[in-house]
């Protein structure tokens, strides 16, 4: 037997309690004086890719979001520093949440004792915008909500990172787990439309990493998601670079997490070590760089890591730190 959907009782969004409104945008050129070697190298290293037209890929986790670095993030898309765009379907919520209402984030204690959990309305418009895309043929996940998003009524689309990646054809790719997200309690949400709509985003992100040499990948705050798919499309792209004759050795890669490891990282932890199952360390620090490349970790808030990076490549395009746009 199947659990029935159609017994759910759906909320409006103006009755839950959000957590987050956005008081927590921070505006551009209010970065912090923090400050990490491993931001200043990885910048350094984005405007070599930018000069040599590489792929510069952003992947996170959906605390960054929330974190209220979105104006930094457009702004580096801006002006050609991040070529691609990936989270997970919690980053896609919250960044149309916001947009929708310029507020997100629910209290789960509370809202899981009343089993309402995730179950409001306007949040599984998502829903329908993905079946939509997906009987038109889909063009992926990221597009469609960044283009719903770009065009339709949402009063704060200006701090949306999809409308974003829509408005300026950079690829924003979503990479969900079926189950994972509360859209997916919803009576309208059709498992076949999202996957289908979150393969083809793979695809594209497989196609960006295949053209990724000399260029970066940055990992902030996904401990799963992005070394996870990081690995299978760097995968898939050396296979077919081996096959012509190339190679994809010379690429960076910066993971910016909480968490604290070593301040020099050259190898993998021992299997007895409980970091050794934080896959950014192992896979994105180590393995897919070893060849080649080289790699950074950063222990930090995304509210300072991120603003630090972008005053980096301030600093070294001569770009005034207290840069805003006119």
């Amino acid at each position: 037997m199947l659990f029935d959907r159609d017994k759910l009782t759906i909320r409006p969004l103006r009755e839950r309690v959000h957590d987050l409104s956005t008081d927590v945008v921070l505006p551009l050129g209010s970065a912090t004086e923090w400050d990490h070697p491993g931001i200043r190298e990885t910048a350094r290293h984005i405007v070599r890719a930018k000069g040599a037209q590489g792929n510069i890929v952003m992947m996170v986790g959906g605390h960054v979001i929330r974190s209220g670095v979105q104006r930094y993030i457009i702004d580096l898309m801006e002006r050609g520093y991040i070529t691609c765009f990936s989270t997970n379907g919690a980053g896609m919520i919250h960044d149309y949440e916001f947009a929708l209402i310029g507020a997100t984030t629910e209290s789960v204690a509370r809202y899981i004792k009343e089993g309402q959990f995730g179950l409001w309305r306007e949040t599984g418009g998502i829903n329908d915008i993905i079946n939509k895309s997906h009987g038109e043929g889909t063009k992926g996940m990221g597009e469609a909500i960044g283009r719903a998003i770009h065009e339709g009524d949402f009063p704060y689309k200006d701090i949306s990172v999809f409308a974003a990646c829509y408005r300026l054809n950079i690829p924003a790719t979503v990479h969900i787990g079926i189950g994972y997200d509360i859209i997916h309690e919803h009576p309208n949400f059709d498992g076949a439309a999202s996957g289908a709509a979150s393969y083809v985003d793979f695809l594209k992100y497989a196609e960006v990493i295949r053209n990724i040499e000399a260029g970066v990948v940055m990992n902030f705050g996904s401990a799963v998601m992005a070394p996870e798919v990081f690995l299978k499309a760097l995968s898939m792209a050396r296979n077919v670079a081996r096959a012509e004759g190339a190679s994809i050795t010379d690429l960076t890669t910066l993971v910016c997490d909480v968490l604290e490891l070593p301040e020099k990282i050259d190898g993998e932890p021992s299997k007895q070590d409980a970091r050794y199952y934080f896959r950014p360390w192992k896979t994105m620090l180590v393995r897919t760089v070893v060849d080649g490349g080289r790699s950074y970790y950063v222990a930090g808030r995304h509210a300072d890591t991120i603003p630090a990076l972008w005053s980096s490549i301030n600093d070294i395009e001569g770009t005034p730190k207290d840069h805003t746009k006119p």
